[in-house]
């Protein structure tokens, strides 16, 4: 069978569906996302500034736009960007990233991300929860939800729409729940589940059989462990992470039968030193490798899934100020952190420059040729 050939950002985006009546439509809805997205990527953060940067540059972007009226107000953008279609959007930013990322590996970290500034009223601000390729530091996809509390119900959708064959998925506890390893099993993937007392039961039963066999030295029980390597760790600290992998115990097993290949239970041990003050917190996880993937594949995953709070949470934050957004209207929240979502991505493929994700948004606005390196990367 022939393969498909990619699609460019612009060509998914140009099948949104325009949801203006054609005589009010004076400028293109490509054209109108093109300019946000663009502005967005060179340092746009709503849409005064937006208008700002399309004005600025109104000559380059003639050279690949229509822009028969050109630049829209500011007021067209918002009014647009509220009546969008925010699943189309997101589709047809799901579909771009399908295609620019290919086939993925390794740890695939799931968790969600609410947009603090689109409370509106009483209103719950919007809930974005995104899947990370820990290993190419790339957006899988993404999945909107009304408030935290239904990302039960959004993880599996989000599963639905990737390729996640011969992954880990890491999931934090709200995602420890037996239909969602059962989407992830189906997907022909593994799993390492933070397990925490949202399941009383399973979790405290764990915990006992952890101490049990901590208590004995593990005797006559098969079992692996791992230690990171102690040493000195940001801010004067000494830390050190240890790692223990079991295989469910015969009087869990009826516990864990409903859920999908669970094979192992897991114990990571973290102990810190700072100054003459030493802490530890402990935390246990229920996974779907098998024993003989050992401790240290498990130490992989979890210290894996903090790059999706680490490179795509804190650079939404502090790259693209996220939580002091203000776009607050009808589709407009879901809509604009679709672009920041889709400019991110632009920008964390651009590797020329070694720059934070604000350094890059300002040398994008204020250099063209950077800018055009940075779109080079499946814009057009």
């Amino acid at each position: 069978m022939t393969e498909r050939p990619r699609l460019s950002l612009m060509e998914h985006l140009g099948e949104v569906p325009d949801p203006r009546m054609l005589r009010t439509q004076r400028h293109e809805l490509l054209d109108i996302l093109a300019v946000a997205l663009c502005a967005v990527i060179g340092g746009a953060d709503h849409w005064t500034e937006v208008v700002e940067f399309g004005q600025s540059k109104l000559a380059w972007f003639s050279t690949f736009l229509k822009l028969p009226n050109g630049i829209a107000s500011h007021d067209t953008f918002a009014r647009v960007f509220r009546l969008i279609d925010a699943d189309a959007l997101e589709q047809a930013c799901q579909q771009w990233l399908a295609g620019l990322v290919g086939r993925v590996q390794g740890v695939v970290a799931i968790d969600g991300k609410s947009l603090r500034g689109s409370r509106n009223g009483k209103q719950s601000p919007l809930h974005i929860v995104s899947a990370w390729a820990c290993q190419t530091s790339m957006l899988l996809g993404q999945v909107r939800t009304a408030e935290k509390s239904n990302e039960i119900r959004a993880i599996p959708e989000l599963l639905k729409l990737l390729s996640i064959q011969g992954c880990i998925v890491t999931i934090d506890a709200m995602g420890c729940q037996k239909a969602i390893t059962r989407e992830i099993i189906k997907g022909q993937a593994d799993y390492v589940l933070s397990l925490k007392t949202n399941h009383r039961h399973l979790c405290l039963g764990a915990a006992s059989w952890f101490a049990q066999s901590l208590a004995n030295g593990f005797a006559n029980q098969a079992h692996s462990h791992h230690l990171d390597p102690t040493g000195p760790s940001s801010h004067a600290r000494i830390e050190s992470r240890e790692h223990w992998l079991i295989e469910v115990p015969q009087h869990l097993r009826r516990a864990t039968k409903s859920w999908a290949n669970l094979q192992t239970l897991a114990m990571v041990r973290r102990t810190r030193q700072v100054g003459a003050k030493t802490s530890d917190e402990t935390h246990y996880f229920i996974s779907s490798l098998a024993l003989s993937a050992s401790a240290e594949m498990l130490a992989r995953a979890v210290r894996s899934h903090w790059a999706v709070e680490n490179e795509l949470h804190w650079s939404l934050d502090v790259g693209f100020r996220e939580d002091a957004c203000q776009v607050r209207k009808d589709n407009a929240p879901a809509n604009f952190a679709c672009l920041r979502r889709m400019a991110l991505t632009q920008l964390k493929q651009e590797t020329t420059k070694k720059l934070g994700m604000q350094g890059k948004r300002r040398r994008a606005g204020w250099d063209q040729a950077y800018m055009e390196t940075v779109l080079a990367g499946g814009f057009i």
